[in-house]
């Protein structure tokens, strides 16, 4: 049996990271933060599966397939973390840890980034670190996975 699989999900508008607000998102790309993620599973030896989608529908049916398939979940929802029943409700339904990611921090931002869905399904949230909050998210899912395999 190969290294645990977290599924690292990427929502609405991450695409365009780097060139969208840098002064509120920072000038890293999606490309780069895929690379921090690359380099903290292979030192925190789990494997991930990076996505990014710009659709609702995709995300969910992404976060559903990990059901039976991955042991944990980082998603940076994007602004779907401030809509999304549906969202929230695929979460919940996978029954898997899941821990939430943002660039910024939605909490010194306008006031309708201040409440997430995804919050209400998430273990933790790491948000305003930047692209390094992917890095601390994957750290923190290693250990929960430890954990688990520890009981």
């Amino acid at each position: 049996m190969g290294p645990p699989l977290i599924s690292v999900l990427n929502g609405p508008n991450l695409n365009m990271l780097g060139l969208r607000q840098p002064a509120i998102y920072g000038r890293a790309t999606l490309d780069d933060v895929e690379q921090v993620c690359i380099q903290a599973a292979e030192r925190l030896d789990v494997a991930i599966d990076f996505r990014q989608t710009n659709g609702e529908g995709e995300l969910i049916s992404w976060v559903q397939e990990c059901r039976g398939r991955a042991r944990g979940i980082i998603i940076n929802p994007g602004g779907y973390g401030h809509t999304s029943v549906a969202l929230l409700d695929a979460l919940l339904s996978v029954e898997l840890p899941v821990l939430e990611v943002h660039l910024s921090n939605i909490h010194r931002r306008e006031d309708f980034r201040r409440h997430s869905y995804v919050s209400q399904a998430a273990m933790g949230v790491v948000c305003g670190l930047g692209v390094r909050g992917y890095g601390l998210a994957l750290t923190a899912m290693a250990d929960i996975l430890m954990d688990e395999d520890d009981r």
